[in-house]
């Protein structure tokens, strides 16, 4: 899922076709962020960081008489968020923006903030949940999951290995992946800060064994790593990290879940 990025923050490139095909387990996490949205039916919602749109899906499930403002900032995967939820952005259920989080500006107010796999791509919270505040009317309440702090430290760790080892290590001086995995910690502090109240934010494990490893990694996992080789040596690359990680593949996701509620 793509959020946005700062002038700093280089924008994430996705290959929405495969995201689409691979991200079972991104929307098994996700249908466990979208049942705890309380809801009635007939609410507003933004979906901040839609991907594809297979947990908008769900949420749409949710709200058979409500409306859903999907947003993301990557063009491939507001595209392809049209195109799985074609029946309901025809009847007007469901509206998919191209935008960046951090610029967020909503005609109106929305009921709930509901997002997942995303903020751990916006490397300043505190101006995402500003807007996220700004974006919800009084009593409206935030539901979200991404990466938190220790997620992926397997993978990333061995990808992080084979750069320095490899052909390529030159491409990675100095680099670090534009990713905030933060604490539970800083997020309660971060969304108080924002006016937020009723904030919980907690960690929880949730490893992975995808089906289609290679893939998968490729797409979901080392996507920032691999757009700073040439595309004939992703292939090499990924199997050097497969390779350090053993069979069965295990991705090793920390989540980060978030509740809170901008007063009444």
């Amino acid at each position: 899922m793509s959020s946005g990025s700062s002038e700093d923050q280089p924008a994430r490139r996705w290959d929405a076709a495969s995201y689409h095909k691979v991200s079972g387990p991104m929307e098994a996490m996700g249908a466990k962020v979208v049942d705890r949205l309380p809801l009635d039916g007939n609410e507003t919602v933004l979906d901040a960081g839609c991907g594809t749109g297979r947990v908008t899906a769900l949420l749409c499930e949710r709200l058979p008489d409500g409306h859903i403002i999907a947003v993301d900032a990557d063009a491939a995967m507001v595209s392809a968020c049209r195109a799985t939820l074609g029946t309901e952005v025809d009847a007007g259920h469901v509206e998919v923006r191209h935008v960046n989080l951090l610029e967020l500006d909503l005609e109106g107010e929305v009921d709930a903030v509901l997002s997942t796999a995303t903020f751990h791509w916006i490397l300043d919270h505190d101006a995402l949940f500003a807007r996220l505040f700004a974006a919800l009317k009084p009593g409206g309440r935030l539901v979200a999951q991404c990466g938190g702090h220790g997620n992926l430290a397997a993978v990333l760790g061995a990808a992080d290995e084979v750069a320095a080892a490899g052909p390529w290590a030159d491409r990675f001086e100095g680099w670090v992946r534009p990713s905030l995995m933060a604490t539970a910690e800083d997020t309660e502090a971060k969304l108080v800060a924002a006016g937020f109240v009723d904030v919980k934010a907690w960690l929880e494990e949730a490893p992975q064994q995808p089906d289609e490893p290679a893939e998968y990694l490729r797409t979901i996992n080392l996507g920032a790593h691999l757009h700073r080789i040439d595309e004939p040596d992703h292939a090499t690359f990924v199997n050097k990290v497969i390779d350090r990680l053993g069979d069965p593949v295990v991705v090793d996701y920390v989540r980060l879940n978030m509740d809170a509620v901008k007063p009444s």
